[in-house]
């Protein structure tokens, strides 16, 4: 897999930061994925699907949260046993964050842990911006750039050498 130099940037540091994650606790999945309500089946299915595809391990509400458990607490679980944090940003996680929903109470955890990747589908970073400007500090990857499956590509081997370092 190869990286722009502007894509690496995003991704060396925490990498380095999930190396010493997968060293400490290599029981933790590789990802976190943190979406929208409404993009629980559609942008976020597919993100999530395409990562594993490429050997990723994900956490993901819609296959971890089983049946009769509380949701909250089974997304607190999923954030601490996780070692990178990929934020779908769409324009219903925008909305989601200024009405204060669950992907907002994620968002500020993935911020606080310096480990969080934001990925713009059918957005922009300015738009994020607007919402959250601690999350559109951070580089990331942009589906209208690279194809939602290059992105996933690229973080999927970002993950996998993390996994490999251990």
């Amino acid at each position: 897999m190869s990286y722009t130099p502007s894509e690496w940037r995003v991704i060396e540091p925490i990498a380095t930061r999930a190396v010493e994650q997968s060293l400490t606790h290599p029981e933790r999945r590789d990802l976190f994925l943190c979406h929208a309500w409404d993009d629980r089946a559609s942008g976020a299915a597919e993100l999530y699907e395409r990562l594993q595809s490429n050997g990723a391990s994900v956490w993901f509400s819609e296959k971890d949260v089983p049946l009769g458990k509380q949701l909250l607490r089974e997304i607190d679980k999923g954030l601490r046993n996780s070692r990178v944090g990929i934020v779908l940003v769409t324009p219903a996680l925008l909305k989601s964050i200024e009405t204060e929903g669950i992907a907002e109470k994620e968002l500020s955890v993935l911020l606080a842990s310096g480990r969080v990747i934001p990925v713009a589908h059918g957005t922009t970073f300015e738009a994020l911006r607007e919402v959250s400007p601690m999350l559109a500090s951070h580089a990331g990857l942009d589906t209208a750039e690279s194809s939602l499956d290059a992105v996933a590509a690229k973080i999927a081997a970002a993950a996998a050498a993390l996994t490999g370092a251990e």
